[in-house]
C-alpha cells in the first residue's frame, strides 16, 4: 500500500495529506454487497465541530488484505491490484473518475 501511495504523491500530495490508510485482514460481515467481497472501503472523516475532545478527522481508505491476496496470482499482480484499488478509493473521496487520478488507470499492464 505504501508503494501505491508513493506513486500518487508527486501529483496529489496536498490532497493525500488528510487521507489515512489502513489494512484490515477481512471485511466486516456487514461490508459485503451484491458485487461480492469488497477489496477496500472508505471510512468518511468527521467534520470539525470545534470540540477539542473530538477533533476533525480525514477520510480513511481501508484495504482488505485477504481478498486482495486471493485475487492476485503473484506479487506483481498484487502490487498493481493494490494500486488500482487505492486509485479507485481516492477518486471516490475526491469525487472524480479514477482516470483523473491516474491517466493509465484501467490499462492492461
Amino acid at each position: 500500500m505504501l508503494e501505491a501511495v508513493a506513486r500518487l504523491e508527486p501529483r496529489w500530495e496536498a490532497e493525500l495529506s488528510d487521507v489515512e490508510f489502513a489494512v484490515q485482514e477481512v471485511p466486516d460481515c456487514d461490508t459485503g454487497d451484491e458485487d461480492g467481497v469488497p477489496l477496500a472501503r472508505i471510512v468518511r472523516g468527521s467534520p470539525d465541530i470545534s470540540d477539542p475532545g473530538n477533533p476533525a478527522t480525514g477520510p480513511r481508505i481501508v484495504l482488505f488484505r485477504q481478498p486482495l491476496l486471493a485475487r492476485a496470482e503473484d506479487e506483481d499482480e498484487l502490487s498493481e491490484l493494490i494500486f488500482d484499488v487505492v486509485v479507485e478509493e481516492f477518486a471516490e473521496i475526491l469525487g472524480v473518475e479514477p482516470e483523473i487520478i491516474d491517466p493509465g488507470y484501467g490499462e492492461l499492464g
